[in-house]
């Protein structure tokens, strides 16, 4: 199984340095390719990832008995909402820099500190994603497959994503920061195998970046996505996950 991981972590890092190459990501209307891989992703989220949230509110339920903490019924969800605000943030301050760097200096990318900013949020997230191949609840080959499948293609559209923002500097430095967190986060998971109220935590942390990220790409009315390809796209999926 740990060699199956570690061919998996290998297959995101050349996802994350490669991408940048498929012809269809520019594209305006969107690719009906990347609309379906919008479609597989939101799939993911819903069938996948919210009935794992839900079994992770047990797990602190049971072990957080602070009195801080007694009052939030889903102690999970809550994690996970910070999670969504959080790299939500860091979106709009990405683009309030981009915007304020064509205004003020003419320059077509968010300025370098922001830059830093917002790809250590995401070699963060990316190293959740590696450890999470280790001491995530997938439990089999398939299991793992799925998972490796449907953060591929989340993948390829975060990485549009941040090259639209960065630009060159993503393409320089940033790609290969998360391309190496992934390797990252898979090794210390391992080295370091934690308990499960950590475990839930991390899960429902990337839980909410994934379902801000995935809704961030597929939503906005300027991606003019393919409605056809992307519900293609969420049914297949759907009915592997269901399947499996």
């Amino acid at each position: 199984m740990v060699f199956t991981t570690f061919l998996l972590a290998a297959g995101f890092v050349a996802i994350h340095l490669f991408s940048r190459y498929l012809p269809f990501l520019g594209n305006v209307p969107r690719s009906k390719l990347l609309s379906a891989a919008g479609g597989i992703s939101v799939a993911y989220v819903f069938i996948h990832l919210l009935p794992e949230l839900n079994k992770h509110i047990e797990i602190l339920d049971r072990n957080i008995q602070t009195e801080a903490l007694k009052f939030f019924e889903n102690h999970t969800y809550i994690v996970a909402m910070l999670g969504l605000a959080f790299f939500y943030g860091m979106e709009r301050m990405a683009k309030r820099s981009k915007k304020k760097q064509q205004k003020e200096n003419n320059l077509n990318h968010a300025s370098t500190g922001v830059f830093w900013i917002h790809i250590t949020s995401f070699f963060l997230y990316n190293g959740l994603i590696g450890y999470l191949l280790l001491h995530g609840e997938q439990g089999s080959i398939k299991g793992l497959l799925l998972y490796f499948f449907a953060l591929g293609v989340h993948f390829i559209t975060s990485d549009h994503s941040l090259r639209e923002i960065h630009k060159e500097v993503y393409d320089r430095i940033g790609r290969w920061l998360l391309a190496g967190a992934i390797i990252a986060g898979w090794a210390i998971g391992i080295m370091v195998e934690v308990n499960e109220n950590i475990i839930a935590v991390l899960f429902a942390l990337l839980a909410g970046g994934i379902i801000l990220n995935v809704m961030k790409e597929e939503l906005p009315e300027e991606r003019e996505s393919n409605f056809w390809a992307f519900a293609a796209g969420m049914g297949a999926y759907t009915i592997l996950l269901m399947l499996s």
